[in-house]
């Protein structure tokens, strides 16, 4: 039996654990409506509870630690301006900041629950600034505690909450530690360095210091401790040759779960810390092997909750019991009725680039595939993301259509250390997209795959990637879908969010100094090479690739090839909504199945 692209989009997530105060109930986001909406229940697999029932995606939740209260937050058509909103125990919901036209980031709740901290840039729609807001306070009430000049975050109240962690982007790639105190604004910077170093994931530790990933003097990430009284950065976990991509401590019972990114799957290490120089580790969660994150300790520090997801496993959330690494399946996210064994796991590649760089890949075949059959080629965003074994609706359906699957971790993806990730940086941006004729080269000696049936398919970054590939090797494709992508980097940096600009001139080069260099990689410019059919796809509302990107491509491109154009009013970077995903993905299906 082949079943519709719409059953395949109907394969439910949950995911955003966040135990409630008593350690009995636990909230979680799933998209059963067709958009993320908070749910909670109080037992393994039993039946859940919702909590919100809104047309827009709600982006997270977190219950306090007091209170069987909790936070959510939410956007409006994608436009990435999230509002938080507090959900009381009698299901009342209340809007907290009140401010439509600014974003707000979630930085914890106080131990005692009575305040929360966020980071916003309601002042300058460039920077952000931190502030702090009583539960029974409303918009205009918080408190700025701090005011930025650049991409904030907070990381949580110390554990006296007179204190705050406060991490600056300069770039992906380039962050400091901050703490402010509370009441006077006072400000310690811990992490000066010189050149681009991470420090990422900072968590208060139950001796007063930071526990956070860094790549400090390294070319992976290690999980490190930083003295907040002197700034001494010690090693607890060492990198190795993969990175330790994140870290969750639980300050009271100094318990720790961190993540090591083994070339894409997840190893999740539960411990203890000892003297704060060591872990001393637990036995290792039995959970599917893939990819998981999104920890969160219950109040007693004995049980985490994670989600988890894999080739063949949709994303659910387990909880944990930290000392003998028991794992039971909390969520029961729905597959659509599709049985799970008609889901196709990935095989981990390498190919050779141009100029002998390895590149790796995740390929799949469809079931049964002898030869010639047609190859997607998807290309992730980023560009410093990273293609992982996660569980891909859109990926199965056309894998159950006899499509082959092609993930390639260009350079500049994530996860291989900081050399691979910067092979790419501004005047390297082509050899990455060489990269990509070289995969399609290695496709092609494949005894399965028909070399003139190959397909680029890509979203943001991944969406420029297409264009460029289309466009520099137009000999190598059957058709290109471009998702939300770029076509110009100068009208993409002249027209993006004001708060995104410096981050994304690191990774690009600056209008100021580097225009002509972006205009000659911009694909709009070598559209004329362009010979596969292209389909452009994007949201009205979306605040980082704006729409302009889509009309002003698919207007050229459609002098030279055949060209469809989806664009929804009610959407920004990306699809979440569920009938806008069904609608966009049959279209994408019914193209191929015309060009390919």
């Amino acid at each position: 039996m082949a079943y519709e692209f719409e059953r395949y989009l109907n394969v439910r997530s949950a995911y955003g654990a966040s135990f409630g105060p008593e350690g009995e109930r636990l909230s979680f986001l799933m998209d059963t409506t067709g958009v993320p909406q908070v749910w909670s229940l109080d037992a393994p697999r039993a039946w859940p509870e919702q909590h919100t029932f809104y047309d827009e995606r709600v982006t997270f939740a977190a219950f306090s630690p007091e209170r069987p209260e909790l936070v959510f937050g939410m956007d409006e058509g994608g436009n990435e301006r999230q509002q938080l909103f507090l959900l009381s125990d009698d299901g009342s919901i209340a809007p907290l900041t009140g401010e439509p036209s600014a974003k707000h980031r979630f930085g914890g709740w106080s131990h005692d629950g009575d305040r929360f901290a966020f980071a916003s840039n309601r002042r300058d729609e460039a920077v952000f600034d931190v502030y702090v807001q009583g539960r029974d306070e409303r918009g205009a009430e918080a408190t700025r505690v701090f005011e930025g000049d650049g991409w904030l975050k907070v990381g949580g109240f110390g554990p006296d909450d007179s204190r705050l962690i406060v991490t600056e982007a300069y770039s992906s790639f380039d962050q400091d530690v901050y703490v402010p105190e509370v009441d006077s604004g006072e400000l310690t910077h811990l992490t000066p360095h010189e050149g681009r170093v991470r420090f990422q994931s900072p968590n208060w530790g139950p001796d007063g210091g930071i526990y956070l990933v860094t790549d400090l003097d390294s070319d992976t990430l290690y999980l490190a401790r930083l003295d907040t009284e002197t700034g001494d950065l010690s090693t607890v976990e060492d990198g190795g040759r993969w990175n330790v991509d994140g870290v969750a401590v639980d300050e009271e019972s100094g318990r720790v779960v961190y993540s090591r990114n083994v070339d894409g799957y997840t190893e999740l290490t539960a411990g203890e810390l000892v003297d704060g120089t060591a872990i001393d580790a637990f036995p290792a969660p039995d959970l599917p092997k893939g990819v998981a994150g999104g920890v969160s300790f219950d109040p007693t520090g004995e049980r985490f909750a994670a989600s988890a997801t894999g080739d063949t496993e949709n994303t659910t959330v387990y909880v944990v019991e930290c000392e003998t690494g028991e794992t039971e399946r909390w969520t029961n996210a729905a597959t659509g009725g599709i049985p799970r064994d008609r889901f196709s796991s990935s095989e981990l590649v390498r190919f050779e680039s141009f100029d002998g760089v390895e590149v790796p890949a995740f390929f799949t075949l469809p079931e049964g595939a002898s030869g010639g059959v047609p190859v997607i080629v998807d290309i992730h965003g980023g560009p410093e993301a990273q293609r992982r074994p996660s569980f891909n609706p859109v990926k199965q359906y056309f894998l159950d259509r006899g499509y082959a699957y092609f993930e390639p971790n260009v350079r500049g993806s994530s996860g291989y250390g900081r050399e691979y990730t910067h092979l790419d940086d501004v005047e390297r941006r082509m050899d990455s997209v060489a990269d990509i004729r070289a995969g399609v080269e290695w496709l092609h000696e494949r005894s399965e795959i028909d070399p003139n049936r190959v397909v680029a398919l890509g979203g943001s970054y991944g969406g420029f990637m297409v264009l460029a590939a289309l466009t520099q090797y137009p000999d190598l494709w059957a058709a290109g879908i471009d998702i939300v992508g770029i076509a110009n980097f100068v009208t993409f940096l002249e027209n993006t969010g004001d708060w995104r600009r410096e981050l994304r001139e690191a990774e690009y080069g600056s209008l100021e100094h580097d225009r002509e260099f972006l205009e000659s990689v911009s694909p709009i410019n070598t559209i004329d090479s362009i010979e596969a059919p292209l389909f452009v796809l994007h949201g009205e509302n979306d605040p980082r690739v704006p729409v302009g990107e889509a009309e002003q491509i698919a207007e050229r491109a459609s002098e030279h090839v055949p060209v469809e154009t989806l664009i929804f009013e009610d959407e920004g970077h990306g699809f979440t909504k569920l009938e806008n995903r069904i609608e966009a993905y049959t279209k994408i299906a019914a193209f191929l199945d015309e060009y390919v």
